[in-house]
């Protein structure tokens, strides 16, 4: 493990991409960061325990860059990024993955946590990916993969304020990729499913901290269908990290990623829904045109 500056000339030139990846200290940025290492990529893995990260990425050494970063403060993304460009020369992927889940039904969410949810998961995406984006314009090449959720594309009940970030996350990385393919860089939008990660531990789901009363049937079978699912979600990480670093070989990645046979199952369901709404109403839509 080193956490210092190292140049490019200690480098050879063929040593496989590059990987910035935040959140990285567990779960899905930690099996990403070590399919990329045990292919023979070199990685920048980011979060905000180094103590945490050390001890995860013993085992690697020279080939990892271990760096303290809160992504939802911008001046520690740029610092970041900084370091990470100066050490290894050039950032080929960055994998957005840092975030958590606030789950509870909206009216029993504060206000205060909301902003939070939307610093850390949606501000804090993108102030890295501000970051990262004057180095891969440089190089005009790159590959951005931000870490979505099926919960990007359709609602849950009990997680709407984590639904509203990852659905402005999907937003964002659409209208990205349009901006940024001039350049040679590509956006992934990685929409998983429900993986066997802490995401629905204590330690890191948070719920919303006032109950009202009409909503106690509610509120009580939604949070015990999440803790009962804690563990047992279908989703393997480690084979998820394995299938992105696959996926950023490809010549041509998509813009969309659905991740599990849950999610693909979701999604169809989702996008026929929608399908179904645009054709049942199609007439009415037609409607609003204006006459010229």
């Amino acid at each position: 493990m080193f956490n210092g500056v190292a140049t490019r000339n200690n480098w050879s030139l063929d040593m496989g991409k590059v990987w910035f990846i935040t959140g990285a200290g567990r779960g899905i940025g930690a099996q990403i960061a070590k399919a990329a290492l045990e292919g023979g990529d070199r990685v920048v893995v980011t979060g905000r325990s180094t103590a945490q990260l050390a001890e995860t990425y013993a085992a690697y050494g020279s080939k990892v860059l271990a760096l303290k970063l809160d992504a939802s403060v911008q001046d520690d993304a740029a610092a970041a990024v900084a370091v990470a460009h100066a050490s290894f020369g050039s950032i080929d992927v960055l994998v957005n993955n840092a975030g958590y889940g606030q789950l509870g039904l909206f009216e029993e969410v504060a206000p205060q946590d909301i902003e939070r949810q939307f610093h850390t998961n949606v501000f804090g995406l993108m102030h890295v990916t501000r970051a990262v984006l004057p180095v891969m314009r440089k190089q005009r090449s790159g590959h951005i993969m931000n870490l979505a959720s099926v919960g990007g594309f359709m609602g849950f009940d009990g997680a709407s304020v984590y639904c509203a970030a990852k659905f402005a996350v999907e937003g964002f990385s659409e209208s990205l990729a349009l901006e940024v393919a001039p350049f040679g860089i590509n956006v992934t939008i990685v929409e998983p499913g429900f993986f066997r990660t802490d995401f629905l531990d204590k330690s890191s789901v948070r719920y919303g901290a006032t109950k009202i009363a009409d909503y106690e049937q509610v509120a009580g079978g939604s949070l015990t269908n999440y803790d009962s699912y804690n563990h047992k979600q279908p989703g393997d990480p480690v084979k998820l990290g394995r299938v992105l670093v696959e996926v950023a070989k490809l010549p041509e990645p998509p813009l969309h990623f659905v991740a599990g046979s849950d999610a693909v199952g979701f999604a169809k369901s989702a996008f026929e829904r929608r399908g179904a709404d645009v054709d049942a109403f199609s007439h009415l839509s037609v409607k609003t045109d204006g006459d010229f």
